[in-house]
This record gives C-alpha cells, structure tokens and sequence, in this order.
C-alpha cells in the first residue's frame, strides 16, 4: 500500500506519487495494492527542514486504518511504499496505524534514502 496523502494535498497535488509507485510495483509483481485501507486523516507540514523529532511530531496522529479498511489490513503481510524516507517518522506512523488495527507484519519499500553522514541511520 502506498503512503496516503491528505485529501487536500491530493486535490492540490492532484497525484501522489507513492500510488503511482504503489501501482508500478503492483503491476509487476500481481501482489494486489489495498487501496483505502490506510487514511492520511490529519494535514501535516512539509517534513522539510524539520528535525527527527519534529518530523515523528508532525506525522503523530496522521494516519489511520478506516473500518472499512480492518478486514484488509487484519492478520495480513503488508508492505507500505513511500518515494524517499529521511527519518522514518512517515513510515513509522504508518505502520503503527497498521499494526494498532491488526497487521500481522508491515515492511518498507523506498525508493530513495536521504543519507546524512554526521547521524546515525534507522
């Protein structure tokens, strides 16, 4: 699944580019994407500029599993798809939103890494 945006940044952006990488992958594997099953369900700011902690503050509360979206997310393997992972606050909050609802598992698939050789990697 991919990294939900907000659905005013999505009406602003008009795409987001996890999904189009989410259905990439989808396409090329026939692992099926569980779209909706993830909400972006609190606007944040631009992680750009902020600090880890600010970033893991920011995405705090952001997503959620829907009711309608328990049955695809309980018990199951998941894979969250994110364009670039800085800090990890974004997929972070992700998968505690899936594992809170009853994922079995969530793994990470990135496309990019902001490497910073003065801090310690995730």
């Amino acid at each position: 699944m991919p990294v939900p945006v907000h659905w005013r940044c999505l009406w602003a952006r008009r795409f987001n580019q996890s999904a189009m990488l989410a259905a990439t992958v989808s396409a090329q594997s026939g692992v099926p994407i569980a779209g909706g099953a993830l909400k972006r369900v609190k606007p944040t700011v631009q992680q750009v500029g902020l600090s880890r902690s600010e970033r893991a503050q920011n995405v705090q509360g952001a997503f959620r599993v829907p009711e309608e979206g328990k049955a695809a997310v309980a018990g199951r393997r998941l894979i969250v798809i994110d364009d670039v992972l800085t800090s990890g606050a974004t997929v972070d909050g992700c998968a505690r939103a899936l594992l809170r609802a009853g994922a079995a598992n969530v793994d990470v698939l990135i496309f990019a890494r902001v490497a910073d050789p003065v801090r310690t990697s995730i």
